[in-house]
């Protein structure tokens, strides 16, 4: 249950706490004193959407924080789960969740476990077609839990099998497909003739081709400045230096440095001679060369980084083709085993079919019936359970769609296509007057369900949410005196001006407040008349 909302700069609130507690809680007030923004702030709070309109005038955040007493659920913390969101004027959002921050929809996914509102505008679980199936197998109850338990155990072995199948090509035609794939690669690849370092070599020779002018000038010039003239120059200057060297060592040490640059520059003049004979132009090898590094770049973009990737593509590819051709028989075992799961899921799916058939008609008179309580006499509820041939869902094979016809001689339409939020809302409270003792969900929220209806109709609504507070906790607005005197604990909304700004505040009621505010909202005035009114709806003595 919450046990604790704040509400911080959202239209009139500056800043108020409330603690709420089990039961109905329901809350009064003057229109325009803030009622329908504490409901707005349970729905920004579960995730819904905010408008910047909503920041209090002059501020420039506003702040919702809730505390939700469940000391059974995984999720809280010593009992407690601790929920905040709070909203910047530029549009951010920090939303958290017992101090972990998370995303606004991972905010409402949370919170519809836990808090469901519904009022003029916010009964969108009646338009989910998901929903109306958990109603009705909620209304089911324990009848349809094993068999549910069973198929969805079918269902996602089948799901299974449907994976592997497709991963190893149970399909003939795409494992086909697939092979013809994989050995048009492989073949592209072989035909190739891929060697591991000839792509440097290639590159080398492209270079030396490229270049092929400007490497044979330079050399054509070395080797004439080099030329037989230097070396010649060289050997006469060694026999020169010779002929004193027996006079001192540092001649003779000259002569042997002579010698050695004399053999060193024969060596590179006969290099430099042979790099020439080595330079030559060739187109046609060039184009060659051109092409085959083309088909090297082509295949590097399809297969690896590298030759030696590519290869290990081929190779890994073959393996590839082996295993898809030697799985048939695994795949066949598959198909058999899928077909059988298809059948015992066929089997269950047409019991749960039954019984909801059955079961949906039960329901549907249930709801009519709190229906005309509700003052919509000519409205019937017609719960449609379509059985889909085709289709395998996780519950079954059946679609499930509320229709409504809410005058006599009118056709019956989807449920969605209810104009009236009030009509809405009360459709609602008799589906959840019926499921009040199947229904997990803890909290309930209905804003002003009572709108339009009095009398019998207000008395009825009144019992409703006093019946469903008995098992879930029940936040309410109302201006109607029968469903406030029904409360467990009432609430006054009320605002006041202070210097120039409008604010609202709230207080929980004791006894006395609680039957002058019901005298007040019955006739608009207290007094001993409107008095003994509010007594008699709560059934007390006069105070």
């Amino acid at each position: 249950m919450i046990s604790k909302l704040h509400i911080k700069n959202i239209g009139i609130i500056e800043e108020i706490e409330i603690d709420f507690n089990k039961g109905l809680n329901v809350l009064t007030g003057e229109t325009g004193a803030g009622k329908t923004l504490v409901i707005g702030s349970l729905g920004i709070i579960a995730g819904g959407r905010f408008s910047k309109e909503m920041i209090r005038k002059g501020e420039k955040t506003s702040y919702v924080e809730l505390c939700i007493f469940e000391p059974e659920s995984k999720d809280s913390i010593d009992g407690n789960i601790i929920i905040s969101r709070e909203i910047n004027i530029s549009g951010k959002n920090m939303c958290k969740i017992n101090g972990r921050m998370v995303t606004v929809n991972e905010l409402k996914n949370f919170m519809k476990s836990y808090i469901e509102i519904h009022g003029q505008n916010e009964n969108q679980d009646l338009l989910d077609v998901k929903e109306h199936q958990k109603y009705l197998d909620e209304y089911i109850g324990k009848d349809l839990v094993e068999l549910k338990s069973k198929y969805l155990e079918y269902y996602m072995k089948y799901n299974e099998i449907k994976k592997e199948l497709k991963i190893n090509f149970g399909d003939e035609k795409e494992r086909q497909r697939k092979i013809d794939l994989l050995n048009y690669q492989i073949n592209e690849i072989e035909m190739a003739n891929l060697k591991e370092s000839e792509e440097n070599e290639l590159e080398e020779k492209r270079k030396i081709i490229l270049n092929s002018e400007k490497i044979s000038q330079s050399l054509n010039e070395a080797n004439e400045l080099i030329g037989e003239n230097t070396i010649e120059a060289l050997s006469n200057s060694i026999r020169a230096l010779e002929k004193i060297e027996q006079l001192d060592e540092k001649y003779k040490d000259t002569v042997c440095r002579l010698k050695s640059t004399y053999y060193e520059l024969q060596e590179v003049s006969r290099d430099v001679s042979n790099f020439k004979e080595d330079i030559y132009f060739n187109e046609e090898e060039r184009n060659e060369i051109e092409e085959r590094l083309d088909l090297i770049y082509s295949l590097k973009r399809k297969y690896g980084n590298s030759i030696k990737e590519i290869l290990e593509y081929c190779n890994q590819t073959k393996k590839e083709v082996e295993r898809i051709e030697n799985m048939e028989e695994h795949n066949n075992k598959l198909k058999i085993e899928k077909e059988k799961i298809k059948n015992l899921m066929l089997q269950i799916a047409i019991k749960i079919h039954n019984i909801r058939q059955k079961k949906s008609i039960e329901f549907s008179n249930k709801i009519n019936k709190n229906l005309q309580d509700l003052e919509m006499k000519n409205a019937k509820i017609n719960i449609h359970v379509n059985y889909k041939e085709t289709e395998y869902y996780s519950t079954g094979k059946d679609e499930i769609l509320m229709y409504i016809s809410t005058n006599l001689g009118e056709d019956e339409k989807e449920l969605s296509k209810i104009a009236s939020g009030g009509e809405m809302s009360r459709v609602m409270l008799a589906i959840k007057t019926v499921l009040a003792n199947e229904d997990k969900m803890p909290i309930l929220v209905f804003d002003e369900i009572d709108t339009g209806i009095s009398g019998k109709a207000a008395n009825s609504v009144a019992e409703k949410l006093s019946r469903i507070a008995k098992k879930h906790q029940v936040l309410c607005i109302s201006h109607l005196p029968n469903i406030a005197a029904k409360a467990d604990y009432n609430y006054f909304i009320s605002k006041s001006v202070k210097g120039d700004r409008t604010n609202t505040s709230i207080k929980l009621l004791n006894e006395k407040e609680v039957i002058n505010e019901i005298a007040r909202i019955s006739s608009g005035e207290v007094n001993d008349a409107t008095i003994r009114y509010a007594c008699e709806l709560r059934n007390k003595k006069v105070i």
